[in-house]
């Protein structure tokens, strides 16, 4: 999990509109204003180190015209994207329709950079349907839960399998990446990935949280 900090909260947002709890929090730091997202309960990701989420965004092939990212977390992953690729359409597929509200009120600068963004588009839907029914993605990031060892929405769990793998998969163009974060490295993903054809390998990502080392992965096949 991607470890949190206690703080005394300053302000927060909270809904359960979608069947299940997400709360935004806000809160100031010596370093400046710090976001923290808890969905479930449970916490999803904050603001203080977004380095394996920009990761996540660098792998996308150089050329790509258009990006499918799986979860929008606190924008960072699609704000990359949109930075480093003035030619590419973005499409975020998030399950939780306040969190897009959020981004489109302007709450957090993230978010809002990726809300204003004309080439994003902000689609409130079930990343499993998304995977089902579009094609042709240069590339697809998904970061919409810890990973299958860790999930904070049990229907994730379908997303590590085989069929929802396959079908991935099947949404890239020739030559297209699909990279899938995870809070550790696993094997059991690696496995099925492989499973599938094409290139597969992983990267890993140290990060140093409250004096702890975490390495993080990304599991990534190109078709």
């Amino acid at each position: 999990m991607r470890g949190g900090i206690m703080f005394s909260m300053q302000q927060s947002w909270f809904d359960d509109s979608d069947g299940f709890d997400i709360a935004l929090r806000w809160r100031e730091s010596p370093d400046g204003e710090v976001f923290e997202l808890i969905v479930n309960g449970m916490f999803a990701m904050d603001s203080v180190d977004a380095s394996s989420e920009l990761e996540l965004a660098r792998l996308a092939p150089p050329a790509s015209r258009r990006v499918l990212v799986g979860g929008l977390g606190l924008g960072f992953t699609a704000g990359d994207l949109l930075d480093r690729l003035p030619d590419a359409a973005v499409t975020v597929a998030e399950l939780s329709s306040a969190l897009i509200g959020w981004a489109r009120e302007g709450i957090v600068p993230g978010l809002a950079r990726v809300a204003q963004d004309p080439r994003a588009t902000l689609w409130h839907v079930d990343v499993a349907e998304a995977l089902r029914t579009t094609s042709d993605w240069d590339a697809i990031l998904l970061d919409v839960d810890n990973g299958p060892g860790f999930l904070i929405h049990d229907s994730n769990a379908t997303l590590y399998g085989g069929s929802l793998l396959s079908a991935a998969r099947d949404a890239l163009a020739p030559g297209g990446l699909l990279a899938i974060w995870c809070e550790n490295a696993t094997p059991s993903l690696d496995a099925a990935l492989r499973e599938l054809g094409g290139d597969v390998w992983q990267v890993e990502v140290p990060v140093e949280r409250d004096g702890h080392q975490i390495t993080y992965a990304i599991h990534c096949l190109r078709r």
